[in-house]
């Protein structure tokens, strides 16, 4: 059931038409009509394009029919509107998969087919990859990843309103990837509780990225607002558990009838009241008011940025346990710690140990004098040896001074204090941008850290030329050294500073003067420059990374793959 419910929902919609499966009906039609709300303004609502589509027939096809010589095809998990989706497997890489099928007569085959295209061009591992999208045989169909291990959102707020750091890092990074699919201009259309997943390592993929929106034929006037509004939605569903309207959704009750859309933190006491205001400022389009002063966020960039700005949200503390059993007493806790033993309750005294005998006697006496009369001829010697040699040099050596007048020592080095930090992409494709600050906050156990990568440990180039962080030394200084510690070892990391022009560089990477590089098997890496070098900004950059396994914790959750996270830097420089 856990296969089913991850791909069922990826092209479920807005009819009431329900899907093949039980299992899959209650993931993808609960409450589906009401995804977009019947009174939102026209310029911003999808609308959908039906024309012949229901008189389409979907293809004929059965368990074991196997596409390309390579997809089997194991279970039907919706059938809507001429097209079909199955769970399969590709038996040349020995791996589940989710299909698409449609006949190449169907009047959204060509949209289904271009957006299927131009999906698996953007590579983001932040959305469920396409795989594959042929036109074969009459047919069209469409191969993308299939994730076992992840819960819909939908499921996991089934359980309960998230907490505060749960929601900032679901708003965080569905807005960030939703920035980057829209500067190559793709957009969503159909983001909801059923096309975001979670991984068992806390990362949140979007699936259906175009794909959703061409299978049902919904289009949108003003997709970024369309995008942004519904992660909005989904903020909102994540504070309150309540769908952000007055219908039921997604398993989730819609709000009171008559009373509009009001603030989160209205709803439900406790709720973070930075997070409430951030839902209204993406909802505004559906005739909220922004609160205070705040702009809304009309776009998934600026909702984005609206995110980095907010302070840092911490996770909850985990609560002490206390060992099974209790604590066990030590005489140390009663305060019993240097007592004698007692027997009965009486102390017992220790057997007193008799001291070492004195030497009183004869032979001890001519002992002490013997060694007293041997130190006495080795002070005399010694004597006699420094005034000859004072005699024959006319003074004792004396050490060089090394005072700063003579220029043979270097000026202080100290540390630097970084005013401010931002992630550094010049594709456009950030990692974690939200998180740079954990890298200077004096604290080991928060960070910053990169995507999975399915290629290392040298990235790609042709997909990704590096990742790194333009740190702010608060005024030109001059910079002598760094140290950073990585969050993972093995072979092998590699790391190059560069000065640049500003915390957002207009200068080309390969224009930048670079101050020194190095790579490491380890989790440090310390770097000096030659020749220190007066700058204000310094960008740290990287271009290999290490195989780790899947992370999850307070502050760190990634799938397997090639990766890097940096802990904490430290810049050095010499005083003016």
């Amino acid at each position: 059931m856990a296969e089913r419910s991850t791909a069922a929902v990826d092209v479920a919609g807005t009819s009431g038409d329900k899907p093949l499966t039980a299992e899959a009906g209650k993931a993808t039609a609960d409450g589906a009509e009401t995804a977009i709300k019947p009174d939102t303004q026209k310029d911003s609502e999808p609308t959908e394009r039906r024309g012949t589509a229901r008189d389409a027939r979907s293809p004929e096809l059965h368990s074991g029919h196997k596409l390309a010589g390579r997809y089997r095809l194991e279970e039907c998990v919706t059938r809507l509107e001429g097209f079909s989706s199955w769970r399969a497997v590709d038996e040349k890489l020995r791996r589940a998969v989710g299909v698409h099928l449609l006949p190449a007569s169907h009047p959204r085959s060509r949209p289904v087919l271009a957006a299927a295209r131009s999906a698996a061009l953007l590579g983001d591992p932040r959305f469920v990859q396409v795989l594959d999208a042929v036109e074969e045989n009459d047919l069209v169909y469409v191969v993308h990843e299939w994730l076992p291990d992840a819960t819909e959102l939908s499921t996991v707020l089934s359980a309960g309103p998230m907490e505060p750091h749960d929601a900032y890092q679901l708003v965080s990074q569905v807005s960030q990837a939703m920035a980057a699919a829209h500067r190559e201009g793709l957009a969503h259309l159909r983001l909801n509780p059923g096309s975001v997943l979670r991984t068992s390592t806390g990362q949140y993929r979007i699936r259906g990225l175009a794909v959703m929106a061409a299978l049902r034929g919904i289009v949108s006037e003003h997709p970024q607002r369309t995008d942004t509004e519904a992660i909005g939605a989904l903020l909102y569903a994540a504070l309150t558990q309540r769908w952000p309207y007055e219908n039921n959704a997604y398993g989730l009750p819609g709000l009171p009838k008559g009373v509009g859309l009001i603030a989160p933190d209205q709803v439900r006491a406790g709720i973070h009241r930075g997070l409430s205001e951030l839902a209204m400022r993406a909802l505004v389009n559906d005739g909220a008011t922004a609160s205070r002063q705040e702009q809304p966020c009309a776009t998934p960039e600026e909702l984005a940025k609206a995110v980095a700005a907010m302070p840092r949200i911490r996770p909850p503390e985990t609560p002490f346990a206390t060992p099974p059993g209790g604590y066990q007493r030590t005489n140390y806790h009663q305060g019993a710690y240097g007592q004698p033993p007692t027997r009965n309750g009486v102390p017992v005294q220790p057997a007193p140990v008799p001291p070492p005998p004195p030497l009183q006697s004869r032979t001890g006496r001519a002992l002490k004098w013997s060694v007293a009369a041997l130190l006495i001829a080795a002070l005399g010697l010694g004597s006699w040896q420094l005034a000859d040699t004072l005699l024959k040099t006319g003074e004792p050596d004396t050490p060089r001074s090394t005072s700063a007048n003579d220029g043979s020592s270097k000026k202080a080095e100290r540390t630097l204090t970084v005013e401010g930090a931002r992630e550094y992409a010049p594709d456009g494709k950030y990692q974690h941008a939200s998180d740079v600050g954990n890298t200077y906050d004096k604290d080991a156990r928060t960070g910053w850290y990169s995507s999975s990568f399915y290629n290392g440990p040298d990235l790609d180039p042709s997909f990704k030329r590096g990742v790194g962080i333009v740190y702010d030394l608060g005024s030109k200084q001059k910079f002598s050294g760094a140290e950073v510690k990585l969050q993972f070892g093995g072979p092998h990391t590699t790391i190059t500073l560069y000065a640049t022009d500003a915390l957002n560089p207009s200068t080309p990477l390969d224009d930048m003067k670079k101050l020194a590089s190095d790579k490491t098997d380890g989790k440090r890496l310390k770097f000096t420059v030659k020749k220190p070098t007066e700058t204000q900004y310094v960008l740290l950059w990287i271009t290999a990374m290490p195989h780790a396994p899947a992370q999850n914790g307070p502050y760190n959750y990634s799938d397997p793959g090639y990766k890097q996270g940096i802990n904490d830097v430290k810049f050095k420089g010499l005083a003016h």
